[in-house]
């Protein structure tokens, strides 16, 4: 039998970023929506731990022998860059730990690594904010960690958020998030951030941005950007004012 097929080009060669994320994740479908069409996401996760989210589970999901192991489960596919898709674990023991989980990551044998809080810095310094309102999904304690590092790294928080959630972040539902970013919003603030890449927030983005006229700053759409950047490919998704800083 004879078989006949038309000129069909492809698949599309497929360009790679490793995700390293906490046990809890349930976003990967809002994650895929920042990358291309020629770009895959590989995905390894931090083991179960059984604590509720906190301070505790921020300094679990961040230790630098999960994230080796992590990194070397999807070495194998030949990611351009790995990234850590956690901003708790990346904020909560200042500049030189969020620095050093880089390192980790890259010792691991990673290309490039990129971290959710190292991300906020690189844009909060492409864009000069100096000052942010925020919210955080979290309890007062972890959020005052993030206030720490934003000021360790020169930026002043103006207002600040918190819904105080012990897990199942990912159930907030929009009109909740937008809600509470408006009320965090601040004049004074150039700029907003969303803390966490479980908390989803791609479908208010650009309607927020309109309204406030000013940047709203999430975990997924920095860390996709960030890892992007690296790849030398264009930003995907809402959030204009990072289209083309890299």
């Amino acid at each position: 039998m004879e078989l006949s097929f038309p000129d069909i080009e492809g698949p599309v060669a497929q360009r790679g970023i490793g995700i390293i994320a906490p046990f809890d994740l349930a976003l990967e479908r809002e994650l895929w929506r920042w990358a291309p069409m020629e770009v895959s996401l590989h995905l390894a996760r931090t083991p179960y731990e059984p604590v509720p989210v906190s301070l505790a589970m921020a300094e679990l999901v961040s230790n630098p022998a999960h994230l080796t192991t992590a990194t070397r489960d999807v070495l194998h596919v030949e990611p351009e860059v790995v990234a850590y898709l956690c901003t708790s674990g990346s904020f909560i023991k200042g500049l030189e730990y969020e620095r050093s989980l880089r390192e980790t990551i890259c010792a691991a044998g990673a290309l490039d690594a990129v971290t959710t809080s190292g991300a906020l810095l690189e844009a909060i310094r492409h864009l000069d904010i100096t000052r942010l309102s925020v919210l955080t999904p979290y309890d007062e304690v972890l959020t005052g960690k993030l206030h720490e590092f934003l000021g360790e790294a020169g930026c002043s928080v103006i207002r600040s958020d918190h819904l105080g959630l012990g897990g199942g972040i990912w159930k907030v539902n929009y009109r909740t998030i937008a809600e509470r970013i408006v009320g965090a919003n601040d004049p004074q603030a150039q700029a907003i951030f969303v803390s966490c890449t479980n908390l989803p927030t791609y479908d208010v983005i650009e309607p927020l941005e309109q309204a406030l006229g000013k940047p709203v700053l999430t975990a997924n759409q920095l860390t996709m950007w960030a890892c992007l950047g690296r790849m030398k490919l264009p930003m995907m998704g809402p959030g204009k004012w990072l289209l083309n800083v890299f």
